[in-house]
């Protein structure tokens, strides 16, 4: 089965094992993804990723995180869409909720968060925001 968006499918995986309460979750591997998935971990949302090879579609399994029982990501959207991309300049990327979230920017040098953007003086596609 194929997937139109499969950074959404990776971020409503994650929503949904957060509403489950489990510990780990699987989604088919991409180099996105990954790189996503570097910025979650940096940012301290995840505890880390692994790559898993079990079948002949290699797979990524992210280890989620909590405190005192409730997930650390209480909110987790997509923005850019492959129907309707969303481009800012470096000065109009976006802050999430005064700072305390991150949003993760895709970038000329790469997949970073928006304060990775900024103190680098880069733009891109505004890949998903998370708090």
């Amino acid at each position: 089965m194929s997937v139109n968006d499969p950074l959404g499918d990776m971020l409503t995986r994650i929503r949904n094992a957060q509403m489950r309460g489990k510990s780990t979750v699987r989604t088919p591997a991409s180099k996105l993804r990954a790189w996503v998935l570097d910025v979650l971990a940096d940012e301290g949302y995840i505890r880390g990723y692994e790559a898993v090879s079990d079948s002949k579609h290699p797979e990524i399994e992210i280890s989620l995180k909590y405190f005192d029982g409730t997930p650390v990501i209480r909110e987790l959207k997509r923005v850019s869409t492959p129907g309707r991309r969303v481009y800012m300049g470096v000065k109009d990327v976006p802050q999430v909720r005064q700072g305390l979230g991150v949003s993760i920017v895709s970038t000329s040098k790469g997949v970073m968060s928006d304060a990775s953007a900024r103190q680098q003086n880069v733009g891109g596609e505004v890949l998903c925001t998370v708090f």
